[in-house]
Formats: C-alpha cells, sequence, structure tokens
C-alpha cells in the first residue's frame, strides 16, 4: 500500500485500529483501515437509524423491509448491523420456515400479511413472498401455475401495502458465483456456521444460471415506479452493508432533526 499519513497513523493506533490489524492473518495494514472507516461510518448511519425509528414511533409509522438475495448473499449480516443499536420492542426480524400444511392450503401472501407491522414498528423480512419468484420455482417447491399466479398478484398486492400506509422497501443483495462459492466453503469450514448450509444452498452454485434467469423476470415485472427494487453488489460485506442502510434512510422520509 502507499505510505501511512499521520491520519492513517492515528487510525490505526486506536482501539479499534488494533483490533482491525489484529483480527485477522496475515496483517493487511489496507484492509484494517478500511475496516475502522466502516466501523466509523457504522456509527454513524445507526445513529440515523434511531432516529428513523424514533420518528416511526411518534408519526404512527408501518415500514416493511425486504431482503432478498441468493444464498450466502450476507442479507442476514446486514440486518443484524441494520437492527443491533435502534429499539427491540419497535421491530421485527422475519424469517419464515417453509409453509406447515395448513399454510399451503390458504392464499400464498397470507402468512406474510400475518407478520406485518403495526403503528410505530419496522419489520424486516430475511426473505420474503418473493421466494415464490425465484426459490420456489428453482427448487421445485411450487408448480409453473402457482408461479405465474403469484407474478401476476405480486404487483397488485405491494400496490394495496403502499396504498395502505405501509411503508416498503425493496433491497436485493447481489453476489458473483465465484463470491457464492468462496462463502459456502467458509461457511462448512467453521463450526460455528455450519448451521447455515442446506440443502438448498448446496445446490445453488448447481442451479446458478436457472437462478438467474428467474432473477431477471422477477426484476423485469417488478421492479415498478412505486415499489422498485435496489440492488446491492455485496461481494464486500461490509461496503454492502453500508448501502443497504443507507438506501433505507434514503428511502424514508423520517425528520433528521428528531431527537433520540
Amino acid at each position: 500500500m502507499e505510505k501511512l499519513t499521520q491520519k492513517d497513523v492515528n487510525k490505526l493506533s486506536s482501539t479499534r485500529g488494533i483490533k482491525a490489524i489484529l483480527s485477522r492473518e496475515p496483517f493487511n495494514l489496507e484492509r484494517a483501515l478500511r475496516y475502522v472507516d466502516y466501523e466509523r461510518k457504522l456509527k454513524k448511519l445507526q445513529l440515523e437509524l434511531i432516529k428513523l425509528q424514533t420518528w416511526g414511533i411518534e408519526k404512527n409509522e408501518r415500514i416493511i423491509v425486504i431482503f432478498e438475495g441468493r444464498d450466502a448473499a450476507g442479507k442476514g449480516g446486514a440486518i443484524r448491523r441494520i437492527t443491533e443499536r435502534i429499539n427491540p420492542r419497535f421491530m421485527r426480524i422475519v424469517a419464515l420456515p417453509k409453509p406447515t400444511e395448513d399454510e399451503k392450503t390458504q392464499w400464498y401472501f397470507q402468512r406474510y400479511v400475518e407478520q406485518f407491522p403495526k403503528a410505530g414498528e419496522i419489520v424486516f423480512f430475511d426473505r420474503s413472498w418473493y421466494n415464490r419468484a425465484v426459490v420456489e420455482p428453482v427448487n421445485g417447491f411450487c408448480t409453473q401455475e402457482e408461479y405465474k399466479v403469484f407474478m401476476n398478484q405480486v404487483n397488485d398486492f405491494e400496490r394495496m401495502i403502499l396504498e395502505s400506509g405501509i411503508r416498503l422497501v425493496k433491497i436485493y443483495m447481489s453476489i458473483t458465483k465465484k463470491e457464492q462459492a468462496k462463502r459456502f466453503k467458509d461457511i462448512k469450514n467453521n463450526p460455528l456456521k455450519q448451521w447455515k448450509m442446506t440443502p438448498v444452498d448446496e445446490r445453488a452454485q448447481e442451479l446458478w444460471d436457472d437462478y438467474t434467469e428467474y432473477k431477471k423476470a422477477m426484476f423485469s415485472k417488478t421492479n415498478t415506479k412505486v415499489s422498485p427494487w435496489r440492488v446491492i453488489r455485496a461481494n464486500r460485506k461490509t461496503t454492502a452493508r453500508v448501502n443497504a442502510i443507507q438506501h433505507i434512510l434514503n428511502s424514508i422520509p423520517y425528520d433528521k432533526n428528531t431527537e433520540v
């Protein structure tokens, strides 16, 4: 890397800087500097998220933020950084398991509607109704007819959400095939993360092109003017988390002068 400036030295001499240097081998000062800058940005953005939530509570706002993306794209990690400083009594993280036998007989969107926010609440969906747009048809978890019905209904469903006064933010975390393979390898080699691997994950690389085909169809149909997608490149997790938070802050017209 280029010669360190005094500002760089000060960053690396801080508690955060020393931790960043020692956290991974081999030592990499450039990476450590990036991490210190990330931590500082994250802290500032988390303060803004507290302002957003406080504003939402005061105004009885209802907010939904959905995270979609390929397996191992960093959805859960981004949600954790977004929610770790805000008031847990006024937010929920929803990651629904596969539907029960009873739920399979219901209108597809019904179990998601049951998780919608009450006044003053933010709900984060770690995967959402968009399972039926990509994951389910790729893996044979729904019929082509069920997929077509979903695609015909989803825009009207979201229009009703918005017309009811709920704010909806849609984020898609995008990674490359090579990066996904690397992350799967890391997960398999880490005893603390091995639980994350599912049979669906195991087939993700093999079905990469099928996922791509359905993803393109999803964007073509559902990236609308009233309910747009924001695609966030997520090969570098720290940058993706910052960009995801910034997009949420930009999407919700909260009062930046809110006292916290």
